[in-house]
């Protein structure tokens, strides 16, 4: 009988996917597409949580099919992360007039994403305390003490080091193994390797200019054959985020939502708060909140149901540069950077938060300027290198939390509602980082306003052209 039950469950998703498969085949836009796939998505999740209850053994194993889909989408993106990365900021880079350029694209990235990690560090203060936040009040099971303890013991690789052993991190020594991912900065390192080859080919202008010819020649047919790829991938948007919404509505369990209940509220009115004030930004360097809105939805809505800044990346780039007139040098970097560095959810909202919660517990008053202004710094500081994929909050909670010799095991008691939280940590990391790069592309006076003014072009009809 459960096999049968599972086989229906898998057999429902199909005709779901093949509804969005027959919208596509009739040219419905695109950001329609996503949003029906999520809007159907969410009701299939909470008709087999309803039916089956979240930890059956029938939706665990529907799941698991339906991760061909979901999880299956996100392999396909994060499979092109690093060919992506490399061969856009070596071509970005190689085209610039001046390596001047590029310390300035760079500089002005890494200052917004550090200073809105700053205000979002703040806002997540004001709002543990508005809410009387404290992890006195949460009481932990076996799950969660073992979910502390494992961060414990996490934090023995990384407490130990100083800031400038920190920062060697980021320095690629083998950068053939950072493109397999194999560190937590592997990303950051992938992005200084080809900054570097960028760097190489201006000088290379200079003394062998047919050498520095045939190069980018290689390079821009590389490019153009990476963006064919990357354009292919992300017309599978809509089936992906069908399958992963599914799954997240379907295995969450809504009775240890209830007890953590003012802590998921809080973390979305802070969450929420810093979306605004990103929109306010925007808004002062002279571009349309709405329309900004409208045209970095799609991509929103993917960061948020795959949980992963670094998997975001190709649709981030692909919205800066189609959608807001992004140039294609600030887009790239910005969306590398912003998957490592200055996260705004995960190394602004949650650590902050954290820390808030856990300082009465010893004796701290949260309240307290030494203590905000230090938490404030620390975030920013640490916010360097953190994983732009699941668990990147945890990380940089640990670092955060040793650092103001705060207890890190009791992070672990709110592991329950962790995947429901980090969907909008992850979607405010990926805003963050489109933020930083329209504004940087403002500031330094390589925008298209046209493009951003002009209507969303329809994904389906640009892989066409």
């Amino acid at each position: 009988m459960d096999t049968f039950l599972i086989i229906l469950n898998v057999v429902v998703m199909l005709i779901l996917l093949g509804v969005l498969f027959w919208m596509q085949k009739k040219h419905i836009s695109f950001t329609k597409r996503v949003f029906t796939g999520l809007g159907i998505g969410v009701v299939y999740g909470v008709i087999l949580q309803l039916i089956y209850s979240s930890g059956s053994d029938i939706i665990t194993k529907s799941v698991d099919w339906f991760n061909l889909a979901g999880s299956g989408y996100v392999r396909l993106l994060q499979m092109v992360v690093i060919p992506l990365i490399m061969v856009s900021i070596i071509s970005a880079i190689m085209n610039l007039k001046g390596k001047q350029n590029l310390g300035k694209m760079s500089l002005s990235i890494i200052a917004i994403l550090l200073i809105t990690t700053a205000i979002a560090a703040s806002v997540s203060i004001v709002t543990s305390l508005s809410f009387n936040l404290t992890s006195i009040e949460i009481e932990g099971g076996d799950r969660e003490l073992a979910q502390g303890q494992r961060m414990e013991e996490r934090l023995v690789d990384v407490k130990d080091q100083t800031i400038p052993q920190q920062v060697l991190e980021f320095i690629p020594s083998n950068p053939f193994a950072d493109m397999t991912g194999e560190r937590r900065t592997s990303t950051l390192a992938v992005v200084i390797f080809s900054a570097f080859i960028g760097v190489a080919v201006l000088g290379l202008d200079r003394k062998k200019p047919q050498q520095a010819e045939t190069f980018r020649g290689m390079v821009n047919a590389v490019y153009a054959v990476v963006m064919r790829i990357v354009t292919l991938v992300l017309r599978l948007t809509p089936y992906g985020i069908l399958a992963l919404i599914t799954k997240v509505t379907a295995t969450t369990n809504p009775d240890e939502i209830l007890k953590l209940i003012k802590f998921v509220i809080a973390s979305y009115v802070a969450l929420f708060v810093m979306f605004i004030i990103h929109l306010i930004i925007i808004a002062l360097f002279g571009f349309n909140p709405i329309t900004y809105v409208k045209k970095v939805l799609p991509t929103l809505v993917f960061a948020f149901t795959s949980r992963s800044s670094a998997a975001a990346i190709p649709l981030n780039v692909e919205t800066q540069t189609k959608k807001l007139g992004v140039s294609d040098g600030i887009a790239n970097l910005s969306a590398s950077f912003g998957a490592t560095i200055g996260q705004n959810g995960c190394a602004g909202i949650y650590p902050a938060m954290l820390a808030v919660m856990i300082a009465p517990t010893v004796g701290i008053d949260p309240l307290s300027w030494d203590f905000i202004i230090t938490l404030i710094l620390v975030v920013m500081i640490s916010s360097f290198g953190v994983a732009g994929v699941g668990g990147g909050a945890t990380f940089a909670s640990l670092i955060v939390l040793s650092t103001m010799n705060l207890p890190v095991a009791l992070a672990g008691l709110l592991i329950s509602v962790e995947p429901l939280i980090d969907m909008g940590r992850t979607a405010l990391n990926v805003n963050g980082s489109m933020t930083s790069g329209l504004v940087s592309s403002k500031l330094l006076k390589e925008n298209d306003q046209d493009t951003f003014s002009n209507p969303t072009p329809d994904l389906d009809g640009a892989a066409q052209a």
